[in-house]
């Protein structure tokens, strides 16, 4: 997103909406890239790579190590200063910006909401496996082809797409909250916060519906095969089956999003005082 972009409202629902308009291309995109390679699964123990890795003092899995060295980039030339870039390596672990702060605007409250871990964890465990099964079936090798420094570009900018495509749901819950902080307010302030009627609040089934079905006509265009011509070519593998994206979202994407969306909320009035929340209530 461009949160310095002049005449725009970067909470306005619209806005938002076309942002994970492009992040669903870029993230069909990126799991075809992926699944041009095998699953290479000693990637991702801290094992598989402990003779070149663990000489150097770090613990990780090679994609941790990718992701760590990658954003130690990143992180210097002021990414993770975005407020819709969350990092898979701590914070804490990172380097400052060598460039001067850029003046974003204050669109969110303070918080520490990051579900990378999770992110990182499905990925690993339930789409890589699947998206590779072809390359591997094809190469009649046990799941690995060699390609450790390929696929893994292909996983980092995946997992960061997924990323910044899930912790938007932040966004869409200061956008919803704004518009009409009265009726979130009351079961933000529950004893303990009510989650299911914040979660009814923000979901919209006929939206996520019309989301699935285009993602499968989406995942189903793009994943064939053009030929020379520009006509697409029968009876050639798909580079990406649609169900996978489809169920990539549906079992995990939306309900992760929805997720963030109530823990943004139920953190939303931290710090606040009563008579700011009484105002609030008044909208």
């Amino acid at each position: 997103m461009n949160f310095l972009e002049g005449g725009t409202d970067p909470l306005d629902l619209e806005n938002i909406r076309r942002t994970l308009i492009r992040l669903e291309d870029t993230i069909i995109f990126c799991l075809i890239e992926r699944a041009q390679f095998a699953y290479n699964p000693r990637m991702y123990t801290q094992e598989g790579f402990a003779d070149v890795l663990h000489k150097d003092g770090f613990k990780g899995s090679w994609l941790d190590w990718l992701l760590k060295e990658t954003e130690t980039s990143h992180a210097k030339i002021r990414r993770f200063d975005s407020p819709d870039e969350h990092p898979f390596t701590p914070l804490s672990e990172l380097p400052k910006p060598i460039l001067p702060p850029l003046n974003y605007p204050t669109l969110l409250v303070p918080n520490d909401i990051n579900v990378n871990p999770s992110i990182k964890s499905f990925y690993i465990e339930k789409v890589v496996p699947v998206i590779t099964k072809t390359v591997t079936e094809q190469l009649g090798k046990a799941n690995d082809d060699g390609n450790y420094g390929s696929a893994g570009t292909r996983d980092l900018e995946l997992l960061q797409a997924v990323s910044r495509r899930i912790h938007c749901g932040m966004f869409v819950s200061e956008s919803k909250f704004l518009a009409c902080p009265s009726d979130f307010i009351p079961h933000i302030l529950a004893n303990p916060p009510n989650r299911e009627a914040l979660e009814a609040l923000i979901t919209k089934p006929a939206v996520e519906a019309a989301l699935l079905v285009r993602l499968e006509k989406k995942a189903r265009w793009y994943g064939m095969e053009i030929g020379p011509s520009g006509d697409f070519v029968e009876g050639t593998n798909k580079k990406v089956e649609a169900d996978v994206v489809v169920g990539l979202y549906r079992d995990f994407v939306i309900p992760l999003t929805r997720d963030v969306e109530v823990d943004y909320l139920v953190m939303r009035l931290d710090g606040m005082s009563k008579e700011e929340i009484d105002e609030l209530m008044k909208k």
